[in-house]
Parts: structure tokens; C-alpha cells; sequence
């Protein structure tokens, strides 16, 4: 297969993966280690190369437009597959390394794993027996299937009920937010209805996520099983997506507190007053097999972050913000 010449290279991608988070040229620019002209630069030639207008710019930050959104949203799908492909490759070069292959969904792999694996691993004893850590991220219903056909040895979901056939443990709570940019109608502090959510298309996970499981419960819960939803306005497959598309304003939101607490704070973005709705949902550890996790560098990662959790639930003070220094 031949790509057309209007594919950028997985360097630019990733940049615009940073604004995506990032809201800044400025912060991309420094996380890369270039100037911010390199980075503008990079980007206009990568709009250039596309023919769409990418990245919107103002004085207070850059954010994705509509169409940024969504080549963002194919790309973290791309460079996902090229991460997995160098940890194999990495494999290959030392195979004699001890691996654990994690899947988990979107929330719990963008925002709380990498401040999970990090602490985990400072605590291992380094050297070639250190355990090799391969994280995939998919949606919650490709979590189970990849722990059920033996592709991961454990994963981590999001959703409102412990998957059906496998064995599991929470390791944390999360709850999902309705949120739309400053601008829109449901900005204003009044509460919105149930029904007035379900027949609005929002910007939300595809489906088989926990995010769209948990939302479409308690709707239910409300409402009655089988009301019909709005077709979404935006599926998409990441959080990151998610957070990138509501603050274009492209329409209503249903994403994790967690993905957006500094837009909250900082009024990016205004949580939608959703007084009939439970949001709550329960981040579990599952696994295949016997009902205690599997031995080793599985048992061992889950009894870290379980006592992690424990000692931010006795002192608030160590827990850190996701994306503040790979804190959870």
C-alpha cells in the first residue's frame, strides 16, 4: 500500500497530539525541546500538507478545530500502533526481560497510568530483570477481550459493572462531566434534564467504551431502559479527543472530571448542572483466571497502586493532578 503525499510524518502527528493536550504552542514547544517558531512552523506545514486548517490560534492558547479534532483522533490511533510496535521490537531485543501486558481503557491510560507505572517502577530494583511493561489503550470492551483471549495479562476498566467473566478489583473512582465551552446555552447555571441530554448529540466515547456505558446507564436509570439517544454529534476514541473537540465548542461533552479539571478551573470549559444523573463510576483492575490477580509483576503492580490509593485517601496532600508531573 501506497500513502498519498498528504500523511504527515508520525514527529508532526505528534505535535499535534500536543496541542491537543496542551492548549499552548508554547508548552508543546517546551516538552519538545525546540521553539515555539519551530513548532508553528512544523504546524502550518503540516495544514499545508493535509489542506485543512488544523490548529486554531488566539492570544489565550491554540486549540484543535473541528477538523484537527478528528485527524488527532486517527492519528492517536497510528501512533498507538507504532508505540506497540516499538515495544515489540524492543521485546525482540531483549527477550530474556520479564513482560506484563497491560490494556486499559482511555481514562485510566491517558491520565492515571503513567503516574501509576512510574511510581511502580522507581520502586522496582532496576536491572535486566526489571519487568518489561507493554501498555496498550483501546475502549472497555476491547480491554476484556483482550484479557479474556490471553493478549494482556491484566487490564483496567471503566465501566459501571465488573465484566462478565473475569475476576476484578477497584483501584479507584472517577465521575463523568457534561461540559461545553463558555459560549454555549447550557453555560448559564441552571440544571438540564435528563431527557433534554438524551435528545441532544454530544460529543462522547464510541461505543463499547465505559464512558459511553456509564453515560447511557444512568440515563437509563432516569428515563427508563430503551430511550432513545441522540445520534452522538462526535464519536471519538480518545479522551484526549474528547477534551480537544468540547473546547472548540463543537457541542456538549461527556468526558472524565479528570481529563478536564484545569479547564474547569481556569474556564475553559463549565461543567453542565446534571442534577438526575449518577455519574459516578468505579475503576477496576480485571484479570482472567484464578479470582487472585496472576503472580508476579501483575500482583505486584496492582498491590502498588491499591496502597498508592490508600495513602492518598489518608493524606489528600500527596495526590497529584493528572498531567502535573505524571502524578494520578
Amino acid at each position: 500500500m501506497v500513502l498519498s503525499g498528504h500523511v504527515p510524518d508520525l514527529a508532526a502527528l505528534e505535535l499535534l497530539l500536543g496541542v491537543a493536550r496542551e492548549g499552548s504552542l508554547n508548552s508543546v514547544a517546551r516538552k519538545a525541546g525546540v521553539s515555539q517558531q519551530a513548532v508553528s512552523a512544523r504546524i502550518r506545514a503540516m495544514e499545508k500538507q493535509t489542506g485543512v486548517t488544523l490548529v486554531h490560534r488566539t492570544p489565550r492558547g491554540s486549540t484543535l478545530t473541528v477538523e484537527g479534532v478528528m485527524v488527532a483522533e486517527w492519528a492517536a490511533r497510528l501512533l498507538d500502533v507504532a508505540a506497540d510496535l516499538d515495544a515489540g521490537i524492543a521485546a525482540l531485543r531483549t527477550g530474556q526481560r520479564a513482560r506484563l501486558r497491560v490494556s486499559a481503557s482511555s481514562t485510566i491510560s491517558e491520565l492515571l497510568l503513567p503516574g501509576w507505572l512510574a511510581s511502580f517502577r522507581a520502586g522496582t530494583p532496576q536491572g535486566d530483570n526489571a519487568p518489561e511493561i507493554v501498555l496498550t489503550s483501546a475502549n472497555t470492551a476491547m480491554v476484556i477481550t483482550h484479557v479474556t483471549d490471553g493478549i494482556a495479562d491484566i487490564g483496567f476498566t471503566e465501566g459501571p459493572q465488573q465484566p462478565a467473566g473475569l475476576h476484578g478489583r477497584a483501584v479507584g473512582h472517577d465521575r463523568l462531566a457534561v461540559v461545553v465551552a463558555p459560549g454555549h446555552p447550557w453555560a448559564r447555571p441552571r440544571p438540564v434534564s435528563a431527557a433534554e441530554l438524551a435528545g441532544t448529540p454530544l460529543v462522547s466515547r464510541e461505543a463499547g467504551s465505559g464512558t459511553r456505558d456509564t453515560f447511557s446507564a444512568a440515563l437509563a436509570a432516569v428515563l427508563g431502559p430503551g430511550v432513545p439517544q441522540a445520534p452522538a454529534a462526535l464519536s471519538l476514541s480518545t479522551t484526549a479527543a474528547i477534551r480537544a473537540a468540547a473546547l472548540t465548542g463543537a457541542a456538549p461533552a461527556v468526558i472524565s472530571e479528570l481529563a478536564v479539571a484545569d479547564d474547569l478551573a481556569d474556564g475553559r470549559l463549565v461543567a453542565v448542572l446534571t442534577p438526575e444523573l449518577d455519574l459516578r463510576r468505579t475503576l477496576r483492575a480485571v484479570w482472567d483466571g484464578a479470582t487472585s490477580p496472576p503472580s508476579g509483576a501483575a500482583r505486584d503492580l496492582i498491590a502498588h497502586i491499591l496502597t498508592r490509593q490508600d495513602q492518598e485517601r489518608r493524606d489528600p496532600r500527596t495526590r497529584r493532578r493528572p498531567g502535573a508531573g505524571g502524578g494520578a
